[in-house]
């Protein structure tokens, strides 16, 4: 088995999960972004967590501006950057990303959510292509299992999804390599 690491950022609306961003890299090198060009950007822009801390690192033309207290912000995405794509192309490509990969693995931190996201990308589960894993290894799940062991720091922006992506793959050799060893807490 290959891994892939991947984080996504979404928007929940408590009925759906609006792809923003996807990041993936496999444990042997490749790396891909994307930011979803057709996500609902007008309710991202009311929701005061996301334009804090996602939309502040997505390609921008331009800065975000914060609108009076519950009125949300402005931003305009840069449509022009090579990673803001239609979910479509997106799914095309994070499809051939995975399918180029033997016996892809895919890893997540909290990754339900991911999961969903990724394969939301092709619509309904039952629409999976052939060869793309049905389920994401949960990160979190080992990290509990071996007893939350100190993890590295992530020194990198948080909730960019190929930053993020990226040390997904850091915290899941380091808990391979702790499960090797057989150094659990406890």
């Amino acid at each position: 088995m290959t891994r892939i690491y991947y984080d996504t950022e979404f928007l929940d609306t408590g009925r759906e999960i609006e792809l923003i961003s996807i990041g993936l890299v496999s444990d042997d090198g490749p790396e891909y972004y994307a930011v979803a060009s057709d996500a609902p950007w007008d309710e991202i822009a009311h929701h005061r967590w996301l334009c804090d801390n996602v939309v502040p690192y997505l390609p921008l033309a331009g800065e975000v501006r914060k609108l009076p207290f519950g009125s949300g912000s402005t931003f305009t995405i840069d449509l022009g950057h090579a990673a803001v794509k239609p979910r479509w192309v997106i799914a095309n490509e994070v499809r051939q990303f995975i399918l180029d990969i033997p016996h892809p693995e895919l890893c997540a931190w909290y990754a339900a959510y991911d999961h969903v996201a990724l394969a939301q990308l092709w619509g309904p589960m039952i629409k999976l292509p052939k060869g793309i894993p049905m389920f994401t290894c949960d990160l979190k799940q080992d990290h509990v299992r071996l007893g939350e062991p100190q993890l590295p720091r992530q020194t990198t922006t948080s909730h960019h999804a190929l930053a993020d992506a990226q040390w997904n793959r850091q915290v899941g050799r380091y808990l391979q390599e702790l499960d090797r060893k057989g150094k659990t807490r406890g």
